[in-house]
């Protein structure tokens, strides 16, 4: 479905919403309250500015009693086979973030990568896949990306270990040209880079780590492993996540340092290609 769609369908979910609470004599804070959100929060589920999670939308089902009406049409916008079920909600919150932090151990964050460089990563875990599924791999990620160059693209701040530009992902040239595209990005203030370093020792998370932040909403957190994803908007929780970014941004060099690293990387793959 295309972006343009995708949101006029949203509009269309807002605007049942907002049509279907006033037909019950419901206010935007008791609905809010009924299915343990804001009524701040209903009110931009109305406009269309946020997307409600899917468990947001089945309580709004009993609420209203809709008979899945909401629970359906969510489930038909974040349905696209380019993204795993898990992570297609998270989609949806990246591109409302006023604030993105990224913890990767041991692959660019997929907001930073190249097109060959997804694709080496895309074909390394689907190795007998299509170069329709590739493809469409590789541009769901860099439609993504597009956020970063956005003039209301949000505060965007990268950790990456250093084993993740050690791995010639692609082999060295592919490899090469994906950090000498980080080392660009930083260059050009579009992103905050730290590069967590083997003399660190022991990183205080041993998995993906995201956090993000809203105007007007909680922040979550959302964390990865190689076949799932959670995420995780207990305050408790986020409160938890972001002491571990902490740490991990503690434990990091300065981006100046990480800069000089991360082109130092590149030079050493440029150097394997230049001897093949």
């Amino acid at each position: 479905m295309a972006n343009g769609s995708r949101q006029a369908v949203w509009e269309f979910f807002g605007a049942e919403l907002k049509r279907r609470r006033e037909d019950a004599g419901i206010t935007q804070a008791e609905l809010g309250l009924r299915v343990f959100v804001s009524g701040g929060y209903i009110g931009q589920f109305e406009q269309a500015i946020r997307k409600p999670q899917l468990d947001v939308a089945q309580r709004i089902d009993e609420v209203l009693q809709t008979d899945g009406f909401f629970e359906r049409l969510c489930r038909k916008l974040i349905d696209d086979r380019r993204y795993a079920d898990y992570f297609a909600g998270v989609v949806e919150l990246e591109r409302l973030a006023t604030s993105i932090c990224d913890f990767e151990p041991t692959a660019v964050p997929g907001l930073l990568q190249t097109p060959a460089y997804t694709r080496a990563l895309t074909l390394a875990t689907h190795p007998f896949a299509s170069d329709e599924f590739v493809d469409d791999k590789v541009t769901a990620r860099m439609e993504r990306s597009q956020i970063l160059r956005d003039a209301t693209r949000p505060v965007y701040w990268a950790i990456v270990h250093e084993a993740a530009l050690r791995i010639p992902a692609g082999g060295p040239e592919v490899a090469a040209q994906a950090l000498e595209h980080l080392a660009s990005l930083a260059r050009e203030r579009r992103v905050l880079l730290q590069v967590l370093p083997f003399a660190a020792g022991a990183p205080a998370d041993s998995g993906s780590l995201r956090l993000m932040e809203f105007d007007d909403a909680p922040p979550v957190a959302y964390t990865e492993t190689s076949f799932s994803g959670t995420l995780l908007d207990d305050p408790a929780v986020v409160k938890r996540a972001q002491r571990t970014y902490d740490l991990l941004r503690g434990a990091a060099l300065s981006p100046e340092a990480s800069l000089a690293l991360i082109e130092s990387a590149a030079e050493d793959f440029r150097r394997c290609t230049s001897t093949t």
